[in-house]
C-alpha cells in the first residue's frame, strides 16, 4: 500500500533569489541580511569592516564573514564580500561576484554608511566629502552595476526581469538634522537617486524604494543612549496561561528588517519609488511633496515689488521656524 503523498510546503517568498546587502556586518545591515536569508534568499554579505562609525580604523573581513557564517549555520546560502562600495571598481566586483556565485542578482539592499557629525560652520571639507562618498556615491555605485545587469538580462530575454532595490535614507533628511549637514544631504540625495532609478528601471521589471529607519546600532549608540530603553515585555497567552515575553527594544534593528524583506519580495511588485519610515513596530508611508500655493505675475515677468506683495503676506501667518523639513516625523511611534 502506497503512502499518501504529503502536500509540498510552500516556497519561501525569496526562494531562488540572490541578494546583496551592503554594510551588513553589523546593526541594520546584519538584521536585513539575516531576514532575507530567512525568507529564502542567498545573500552576499558586504562590509568593509572598519571599526569606527566615522569610517576610521583598519578594514577587516571579520564582520562580513561572521554574518555569512551565521546564515550558513542556519541552513542558508551566503558568502562575504569585504570591499568598499564607495569605490567604483569594488562595487563592480561585488555585483560580479554575486552573479558568478548565484547565477544572477535579484535584490540589492544599500545600507553601508558612516557618520561624521558637526555643525555646518564647523565642518571640514573631508568630513563633508567622506560622508557623501560612502552614503551617496556608495549607493550609486552598486545601483549602477546592478541596473546594468538587469537591463542586459531584460534585453536578452525581451521581457521584464525580477529586480528589487531597497535604499537607506534617514529621518535626518526629512526633519533637517541641524548637526548633520553632510549626512542629511547624502540621505536626501539617496531619495533623489531612488526616485530617478525607480522611473528608469520600471520597464525592466525592477522596483526601487527607500526607507528611513530608526534603530539602535553602533552608529547611533550615543544618539539613542537612554532613549526608549527596553521595558518589561507584554504578556501573551500560551496554552491558556499568560507568560511575560522577553523585553523588546523598540529601537532594535529587527523591527526594520521585515519591511526590507517585504520590499524585496514579489508581493511588493507594485510598490515603486516610495519612501517609508520604519521603527519600533511602525511603518509610515510618506507622501510626496505637494504644491501648497502658486502665484502668477500680472506682467511679462515678476518684479521685486510684485513678489513682495504676494509672498510676504503668504509667509506672514506661517508658524515661526516652519521650513520644508518635516520635523513631525520624529514624533511617529507605534500605537
Amino acid at each position: 500500500m502506497s503512502l499518501p503523498r504529503l502536500p509540498r510546503p510552500p516556497l519561501l517568498p525569496l526562494e531562488g533569489r540572490a541578494a546583496v546587502v551592503t554594510g551588513a556586518g553589523r546593526g541594520l545591515g546584519r538584521a536585513e541580511a539575516l531576514e532575507l536569508a530567512r525568507l529564502g534568499a542567498a545573500v552576499v554579505v558586504n562590509d568593509y569592516g572598519q571599526p569606527g562609525r566615522d569610517g576610521s580604523g583598519d578594514a577587516s573581513a571579520g564582520p562580513a564573514e561572521e554574518v555569512a557564517a551565521e546564515i550558513r549555520a542556519a541552513g542558508g546560502r551566503a558568502l562575504a564580500h569585504t570591499g568598499d562600495v564607495a569605490d567604483h571598481e569594488q562595487a563592480r566586483e561585488l555585483v560580479e561576484l554575486t552573479v558568478a556565485e548565484f547565477g544572477q542578482l535579484d535584490i540589492l539592499v544599500n545600507n553601508a554608511g558612516i557618520l561624521r557629525d558637526r555643525m555646518v560652520f564647523s565642518m571640514s571639507e573631508d568630513e563633508w566629502d567622506s560622508v557623501i562618498r560612502v552614503h551617496l556615491k556608495g549607493h550609486f555605485n552598486t545601483t549602477h552595476f546592478a541596473s546594468a545587469h538587469w537591463r542586459a538580462r531584460s534585453k536578452a530575454a525581451d521581457a521584464p526581469v525580477y529586480g528589487r532595490i531597497v535604499n537607506t535614507s534617514s529621518e535626518a533628511f526629512l526633519a533637517g538634522s541641524a548637526g548633520q549637514p553632510n549626512y542629511a544631504a547624502a540621505k536626501g540625495g539617496i531619495v533623489g537617486l531612488t526616485t530617478s532609478t525607480a522611473l528608469a528601471l520600471s520597464k525592466y521589471g525592477v522596483t526601487a524604494n527607500v526607507i528611513c529607519p530608526r534603530a539602535r546600532t553602533r552608529m547611533t549608540a550615543d544618539v539613542f543612549a537612554g532613549f526608549q530603553e527596553p521595558g518589561e515585555g507584554a504578556e501573551k497567552g500560551v496554552g491558556g496561561r499568560r507568560a511575560p515575553l522577553a523585553p523588546i527594544d523598540p529601537l532594535a534593528p529587527e523591527h526594520v528588517a521585515p519591511l526590507v524583506g517585504y520590499l524585496a519580495s514579489p508581493a511588493a511588485a507594485h510598490v515603486n519609488g516610495q519612501l517609508l519610515v520604519v521603527h519600533g513596530g511602525m511603518v509610515a508611508v510618506v507622501e510626496r511633496p505637494r504644491v501648497a500655493a502658486k502665484f502668477d505675475t500680472k506682467q511679462d515677468a515678476f518684479t521685486y515689488d510684485e513678489l513682495d506683495a504676494l509672498l510676504t503676506p503668504h509667509y506672514a501667518d506661517r508658524p515661526r521656524g516652519e521650513t520644508f523639513a518635516a520635523a513631525e516625523v520624529l514624533g511617529l511611534k507605534h500605537e
